[in-house]
C-alpha cells in the first residue's frame, strides 16, 4: 500500500526515527502505527544487541535530591556528539527523575519503570535504535543524610553527592558544594580511615613493606615502617582527613566543624565517565 509523507512525519513524530526507516517500517506494517513502533523497535533491539561489545566511554552525569535524599546516576553513549545531545541530556534528566519519585534503589528496578506507554528499558532500546549507538545506565548510586548537597562538573562528565549530619540547622549548601568540589578533584577513598576497604589495607600495608625493603630497612622495623606510611595514606586519600583545597591549613573536618559546630559527612558517591 502507499504510504504518505504526512503518515512518515507523523511517525517520525511519535518515536524519533529516521524518515526512510519510519517509511519502511509503515510500508510493512501496512500503515498500522502500532506495528510500525514495534518494527522499529524491533530494530532497535538488534542495533542494541549489534553493539552489545561496544564501549560507553562518554555520556553525562545527573543528580536529583528530594529531601534527605539523593541519587546520582550516569547515562552512557559512543561518542561525545552524541553525549552533548540535547535529547541526550533531557532523556537522562528523565530517567533520574523516575527513579526518584519511585525510590528505585537498583539499575534493574530502573529500567523496569513504566516510562510513557513503555518501560525505561524499551525506552533505552528505542533510542539505541534511533541514535545508532549503544546506550545505558552504566553507574547509579544514592545517598542519605540530614542535607544532601549535588555538584556537576562543568563538562556534565564528573558529577558527587554529599551527605551530611550534624546540620544543627545551619545553611549548608555553600560548605556541601565545597566539599563536593573537593571530592570531584581530590577522588578520596572513603569517608575516613574506617570506611577504606580491607583489601586496601592490606595492600598498602604490603606496598610499604616491599618500599620499606628496597630501601634496606631491617626485616624488624618493616611493620612499624609500613604503618606510618598507612597513616600517611589515610590522611592524603580519606576525606575528613585531607587538606581542604580552599585553605590548606585546615583538614576537611576542621572546615566543616568551623561552619556548624559538629557538621560531618556520613557519606558521599562520585561519578566519572571517561
Amino acid at each position: 500500500m502507499a504510504i504518505t509523507a504526512q503518515e512518515v512525519n507523523k511517525l517520525r513524530q511519535m518515536t524519533g526515527a529516521g524518515m526512510m526507516d519510519c517509511k519502511k517500517a509503515l510500508t510493512e506494517a501496512e500503515g498500522d502505527f502500532d506495528k510500525a513502533v514495534d518494527i522499529l523497535r524491533k530494530k532497535g533491539q538488534k542495533v542494541s544487541a549489534s553493539r552489545a561489545d561496544r564501549e560507553t566511554k562518554e555520556g553525562v552525569v545527573v543528580t536529583k535530591v528530594s529531601g534527605e535524599k539523593g541519587l546520582i546516576l550516569s547515562l552512557t553513549c559512543e561518542t561525545d556528539f552524541v553525549a552533548k545531545n540535547e535529547e541526550f541530556g533531557t532523556f537522562a534528566n528523565s530517567i533520574a527523575d523516575l527513579a526518584s519519585q519511585n525510590n528505585a534503589s537498583t539499575v534493574e528496578e530502573i529500567l523496569a519503570l513504566p516510562y510513557e506507554s513503555i518501560t525505561v528499558g524499551e525506552k533505552i532500546i528505542e533510542m539505541t535504535g534511533k541514535i545508532g549507538e549503544k546506550i545505558e545506565i552504566s553507574n547509579y548510586n544514592i545517598v542519605t543524610g540530614e542535607a544532601v548537597v549535588p555538584y556537576i562538573h562543568s563538562n556534565g562528565k564528573l558529577g558527587v553527592l554529599v551527605a551530611l549530619k550534624n546540620v544543627n540547622g545551619a545553611d549548608v549548601e555553600e560548605a556541601g558544594k565545597d566539599v563536593a568540589m573537593q571530592i570531584a578533584a581530590m577522588n578520596p577513598v572513603a569517608v575516613d580511615k574506617d570506611g577504606v576497604d580491607a583489601s586496601t589495607v592490606e595492600r598498602e600495608i604490603e606496598v610499604g613493606k616491599d618500599q620499606a625493603r628496597q630501601e634496606g630497612k631491617p626485616e624488624e622495623m618493616l611493620e612499624k615502617i609500613a604503618m606510618g606510611k598507612l597513616q600517611k595514606f589515610y590522611k592524603e586519600n580519606t576525606l575528613l582527613s585531607q587538606a581542604f583545597v580552599k585553605d590548606n591549613s585546615k583538614t576537611i573536618a576542621q572546615y566543616l566543624d568551623s561552619v556548624s559546630k559538629g557538621l560531618t559527612v556520613v557519606d558521599f558517591k562520585r561519578i566519572s565517565i571517561g
